[in-house]
């Protein structure tokens, strides 16, 4: 009766394919009304003796049979778990990072358009502190003490330090260079400058390149000529129309505005001059023997003109999207 029972349990486990059928074979052999549960139930029925043997053969089988189903049940569950995790598969590598293109500032871009040009024609880059002294700022510069510009609603005077302030323009570093080096001297001067001043067209801190020339028998032709190349250069206009007008600075004598047409009107670039012979004196170069010219501009206002910027406060918003537009340089419509 036992192999009978053994035969047909392993029969019904082998069709057994999921959980539910496995199920449905314990109940059928363990339930209340299963096989094994009527027979243990006929065990009061016989004498002792029989009792006995029956009994321990039939737990014996039942305990068997239990194993099987269980290590059945575990394979199933196995099966289906990993069933399971294959179609819920969630894939959690991450992507590979893939670096995005960038470009330049446009005030570094500008800068090194600048810069490029005048190195193709000797020019050498120097720099000097952000901070420096009113003798290097203005004394030097033959600017006299009761200048505007030496006053403090124009100029930011460093607290704690005396005679040091904020340079006001990079005209610091030609002094450093003639006091430090000896003619002839082709400079430019780029670096951050500092005025109190804020709207559309100024910031409190822009950008400037200055550049001086020192040597023997310069003259106004040299100064018209380098900057008329220049701007037709870097406003992509073999045709440019410019024009030089009379002007006052401490610093060159004469002195002269430069202007450039564009979009109908006359803009105002920079400004430039013969190096004034105080100037040359102030550092120990005779004025006698060496003249020069220099010239100044804001790197904001080129970038602005060229790539027709209306409000200055844009080159410094900080807005990615903006910088990124700015990427790639647009040619200046004359």
């Amino acid at each position: 009766m036992n192999d009978v029972l053994r035969s047909q349990f392993d029969a019904d486990l082998a069709k057994a394919a999921t959980l539910n059928d496995l199920e449905a074979v314990r109940v059928q052999f363990f339930g209340k009304q299963g096989h094994i549960t009527e027979r243990l139930k006929e065990l009061g029925k016989m004498d002792p003796d029989e009792r006995k043997r029956v009994g321990a053969e039939l737990n014996a089988l039942r305990d068997t049979l239990q194993s099987t189903l269980n290590t059945k049940k575990e394979a199933l569950e196995d099966a289906a778990l990993a069933e399971k995790l294959a179609s819920e598969k969630v894939d959690m590598t991450l992507p590979p990072l893939v670096p995005s293109k960038g470009n330049h500032h446009l005030i570094t871009q500008t800068i090194r358009e600048i810069t490029n040009y005048f190195a193709m024609y000797g020019f050498v880059v120097k720099k000097g502190p952000d901070i420096d002294t009113e003798d290097h700022n203005f004394d030097a510069l033959n600017i006299p003490s009761h200048h505007p510009a030496r006053q403090s609603h124009d100029t930011f005077y460093v607290e704690g330090m005396e005679n040091h302030l904020l340079r006001t323009h990079t005209s610091t570093i030609q002094i450093r260079t003639l006091r430090n080096e000896k003619p002839p001297l082709r400079i430019l001067a780029p670096g951050r400058v500092y005025r109190a001043d804020y709207d559309a067209t100024h910031l409190p801190m822009f950008h400037q390149i200055e550049g001086m020339v020192i040597d023997k028998d310069i003259h106004i032709g040299h100064l018209k000529s380098c900057l008329i190349d220049f701007c037709r250069y870097f406003f992509n206009a073999n045709d440019l129309k410019v024009r030089f007008r009379p002007s006052f600075f401490p610093f060159t004598e004469p002195s002269f505005e430069m202007d450039i047409w564009g979009e109908g009107r006359w803009l105002e670039v920079l400004g430039c001059g013969m190096t004034h012979p105080n100037v040359l004196k102030n550092c120990g170069v005779d004025p006698d023997q060496y003249q020069g010219f220099a010239f100044g501009m804001g790197i904001e206002r080129f970038a602005m003109i060229k790539h027709k910027i209306a409000d200055i406060r844009d080159l410094v918003g900080g807005d990615i999207r903006w910088s990124r537009s700015m990427g790639i340089p647009s040619t200046f419509a004359a």
